[in-house]
């Protein structure tokens, strides 16, 4: 399990790239059959952007958005003032009704991985049968972007402190562990992969990207006169794994891991 323990998030830096960062929650949306569920939950529905696509497609649905960041509520609540939403922490939570859907839109990637798929089988063993428990999470562990993170925090002046801090997520499971371990409670499972190519402006923009979410446990580890140098250093390895396109942009590489579960 990871000891470092996140400052809050910071929804406005997380939105900077709110189409994108929307796109996998619609198509995972659409992949759910489901058309009159009594009961909605958003498991960490950030600042409320996944949890509108679920507003728009269930008008008619008690609809609870949940996430552990005060910050992303605080926005989630401006986009969606009608839609009820709680401070939540899903390693603990249990719903104390019966949920049709549970929807999870980049999530599950942060809580430590032994955790990951107990959670998920608690909350799906709680709902009752023909509901759908619908998850996607980046799988970029390997990716240069992240890879890079890791690297830099090997070396440096930073790598020790970095090593204590343990900030480096870990791998998602494969969609044959998911499988084996989540088929059991399951009439049906569908699981696919969808890698996402941005096109970003620079280098820079993808440290941009990143510094909202796989980057901030690394960067908040470090004292303040050690984040520069971190920077500067990561900003190097990013341009030398990213080579210019043809119009001096770069491309951003963002594998996927969907699942859609129907409760037996």
């Amino acid at each position: 399990m990871a000891s470092y323990k996140s400052a809050d998030w910071n929804a406005t830096k997380y939105m900077q790239f709110g189409d994108e960062r929307t796109r996998p929650a619609r198509e995972l949306l659409a992949q759910i059959s489901l058309t009159s569920p009594k009961r909605v939950i958003d498991l960490g529905c950030g600042p409320g952007n996944s949890t509108e696509l679920l507003a728009a497609k269930y008008p008619d649905s008690r609809l609870t958005g949940l996430d552990s960041s005060p910050n992303m509520l605080e926005m989630a609540r401006k986009v969606l003032p009608d839609v009820e939403f709680a401070l939540t922490d899903l390693s603990t939570y249990t719903p104390n009704e019966e949920v049709d859907v549970f929807f999870s839109n980049a999530v599950f990637q942060w809580i430590p991985g032994e955790q990951r798929i107990p959670i998920i089988a608690r909350l799906l063993e709680s709902q009752p049968s023909g509901s759908i428990f619908a998850f996607q999470v980046p799988d970029n562990f390997m990716e240069p972007s992240h890879a890079a993170m890791r690297e830099t925090a090997a070396e440096g002046p930073w790598a020790a402190t970095l090593a204590a801090a343990n900030p480096a997520r870990e791998s998602v499971p494969s969609p044959q562990v998911l499988y084996e371990a989540l088929k059991p409670l399951c009439s049906h499972v569908n699981i696919w992969h969808t890698y996402y190519y941005h096109i970003l402006e620079n280098h820079r923009a993808i440290i941009d990207w990143v510094s909202s979410t796989g980057l901030r446990p690394f960067v908040e580890s470090l004292p303040e006169d050690q984040k520069k140098g971190f920077l500067e250093d990561y900003l190097k390895r990013i341009e030398k794994s990213y080579m210019p396109l043809v119009d001096g942009r770069v491309m951003l590489t963002y594998p996927r891991l969907f699942a859609v579960l129907h409760r037996a």
